[in-house]
């Protein structure tokens, strides 16, 4: 089967399509095969500098396919079914592949009205979102939320889930990007680069910031008392929450996790017309050195996702 493997550590050109022997799916394991696979900035930390995989990278969490054999103990999927989800994390998952090995219980099933590659870019950025509004923030009907980068992977995505927890949603995006972002279903959309979001947005419940550096600090002045900051940049933005309590709010730094639960509520979505996926761009599995270069601009709206199989 084809793999994207890497010599060494550094930039997009490092990448390169590999032959690779199909994996078995062990004790509670899938193997599936991939029809599409998200890309994602944690994907480019780790092909750089190892991140939390050391020497043994692999890339890619985000995946759609379809299941083709179960392993030991899986009852509840069967060959033949379309699944979609974020396998392993922290751990290598290797989706940039033709075939894919995982947990069950780290899939769901694709919702019938999202394509593969719409569902690819569901898994990872989705899971991030549910888990920081809802299994962290605990978002209810009426808080006020603001979210960073509103028309990026993750947060395009926070703006539909937190609006459909009845939340009044804030965003902040370029000019270009207010028309998408309102029609996700914000109701206010802040113009980063004309103003400072933190001299108009202010007694806020909830921000879910991924850019982090200068954002987290600027972010905490928003909250009031008792609000959080949920921080998905990096693990160094944990400091803010010695910070956060000496302002008495809130604030933590999120690692995703896999969860099925998490999967499903987020299908359901989906199901319920809640939830779309946007994707800015399709590349074939061949060019993942310039979905690569197309995510570290930063500009992309919603996902960027390389497309697989097509059969």
């Amino acid at each position: 089967m084809r793999a994207i493997g890497q010599d060494g550590f550094g930039g997009p050109e490092v990448l390169r399509v590999v032959a690779a022997e199909r994996p078995e799916p062990g004790i509670s394991e899938v193997l599936v095969r991939v029809h599409a696979t998200g890309v994602n900035p944690t994907d480019l930390w780790h092909r750089g500098t190892g991140g939390l995989l050391g020497t043994t990278v692999r890339l890619g969490w985000d995946m759609s396919g379809v299941v083709q054999e179960t392993g030991l103990g899986v009852t509840w999927l069967q060959p033949g079914d379309e699944v979609f989800g974020m396998p392993r994390l922290p751990e290598a998952a290797g989706t940039y592949a033709d075939y894919v090995t995982a947990p069950a219980r780290h899939l769901a099933r694709k919702p019938a009205g999202l394509s593969h590659v719409e569902a690819a870019g569901l898994g990872l950025a989705g899971l991030t979102a549910w888990q920081a509004l809802v299994d962290t923030a605990d978002v209810r009907a009426g808080q006020r939320v603001l979210i960073h980068a509103a028309a990026g992977g993750v947060g395009h995505l926070a703006v539909q889930i937190a609006k459909a927890r009845g939340a009044y949603v804030i965003g902040t995006a370029r000019a270009a990007k207010h028309e998408l972002v309102r029609g996700l279903g914000a109701d206010e959309v802040i113009d980063y680069t004309a103003v400072r979001f933190e001299d108009v947005a202010a007694d806020l419940d909830v921000v879910v910031d991924p850019i982090g550096g200068e954002y987290g600090p600027r972010s905490l002045t928003t909250l009031r008392p008792g609000g959080i900051l949920v921080s998905l940049a990096s693990p160094a933005e944990a400091y803010l929450a010695d910070e956060a309590r000496g302002q008495g709010r809130r604030a933590g730094f999120l690692l995703v996790q896999p969860d099925h639960a998490g999967l499903r509520s987020l299908a359901d979505l989906v199901e319920r017309g809640q939830l779309r996926v946007v994707v800015d761009t399709v590349l074939p599995l061949e060019e993942v050195a310039k979905a690569h270069e197309l995510v570290a601009t930063g500009r992309s709206t919603g996902k960027v996702v390389l497309a697989v199989s097509d059969h």
